[in-house]
């Protein structure tokens, strides 16, 4: 499967829609009625009804086998979880957060110069997906690589606001530590080698990108949504929330429930890929955003991922005549590009692999 050069039409800026004041969402953003943000749960939400908060400071000392305990569940049961005290500087989420704000708040002409494609979909874009005539999500973004080395390109990350790209940098690094730290864990809670996920993975040779999501205010957010249903192609998303809004919401049975993240966390996800490794023990699970009427919001989406090329099955001890393998082997780019291709579809295309 191939991606085109080209998008299969005008891009139109999202935010720069906002701005202009409608008062009406345009039609191409409208969803279906079965598909708006409603119903959810909104306001106070009890500790059995939002996703676990796993304290990792609680790794150390005696706490730790109640720590671990929690985290496993939390993968089995939900698919996510936050994290606090793991060890990234709040002074750095800070200070990340305020340089992608400055960005999206720079003029629009200076954002297009970084205008992606969907051949590789690194740099300024407002489509998921090369669909002609989608509906589309209500949101911009900023996509770019991290890992592998071949990949990763200074000239494509923003050169504004003047201190982005060392930000980006230690941000970046940062976070790849914390992504794996968490393979250990997971790792060991599905009874494996600490080092078995990141193997499975290609060891050194990761994949790492990221995606800054940018909601402006929108007019009607009870008929569109930020950021359609899906759950993430990728390993693991760890994912940096604006601080100020709510607004990304997690399946749970029939219901959708808001997240309320805790002050400096990551709320972290388990992906397809993870889900096809652990043969289903831990499922990733679908989320989208709202919409909000009042505010803009901002979040940056750091994912975890496979090396492209290398096949992706379940971890053979996991296999067994009781729990057959779920999944053929399949690479990371093969099943990327199936995403790119259509868009966020909630988790049709996990469940259409499945062999049995």
């Amino acid at each position: 499967m191939d991606l085109p050069q080209r998008w299969p039409e005008p891009i139109v800026n999202v935010q720069a829609l906002s701005e202009r004041g409608l008062n009406a969402v345009p039609e191409r953003y409208i969803k279906p009625p079965s598909d708006r943000p409603l119903p959810c749960y909104q306001a106070n939400l009890s500790d059995d009804n939002n996703i676990p908060l796993i304290d990792m400071a609680g790794l150390d000392g005696p706490t730790r086998d109640d720590t671990m305990r929690r985290i496993s569940d939390a993968c089995r049961k939900w698919g996510f979880f936050q994290v606090v005290n793991h060890g990234v500087k709040p002074e750095l989420l800070k200070e990340t957060r305020q340089v992608w704000r400055q960005f999206f708040h720079s003029p629009l002409e200076l954002k297009k110069a970084y205008a992606n494609s969907p051949r590789t979909y690194e740099g300024y874009g407002s489509r998921l997906g090369v669909e002609k005539g989608a509906i589309l999500d209500w949101g911009d973004y900023y996509f770019l690589h991290v890992l592998p080395p071949s990949l990763k390109n200074h000239d494509k990350w923003p050169a504004f606001p003047s201190n982005c790209r060392e930000v980006l940098e230690e941000y970046s690094t940062e976070v790849v530590k914390l992504g794996g730290r968490l393979m250990k864990l997971l790792s060991t809670n599905l009874g494996l080698e600490d080092g078995y996920l990141q193997r499975a993975f290609g060891g050194e040779d990761i994949g790492a990108c990221l995606r800054v999501n940018f909601y402006p205010k929108c007019p009607q957010p009870e008929l569109t949504l930020g950021l359609s249903p899906h759950s993430d192609p990728g390993g693991l998303t760890l994912l940096l929330p604006d601080e100020r809004v709510h607004g990304l919401q997690v399946r749970r049975g029939d219901f959708w429930v808001t997240v309320h993240p805790a002050p400096d966390s990551f709320i972290v996800n388990i992906g397809d890929q993870i889900q096809v490794v652990s043969n289903a023990i831990y499922k990733s699970v679908e989320h989208r955003v709202a919409a909000s009427l009042s505010d803009e919001r901002l979040s940056l989406a750091f994912f975890y991922n496979p090396k492209s090329d290398i096949p992706i099955a379940p971890a053979p001890p996991l296999v067994s005549p009781e729990r057959p393998a779920l999944y053929q082997p399949m690479s990371y780019e093969e099943y990327r590009l199936f995403i790119r291709k259509g868009g966020p579809r909630g988790k049709a295309l996990i469940e259409s692999l499945k062999t049995t």
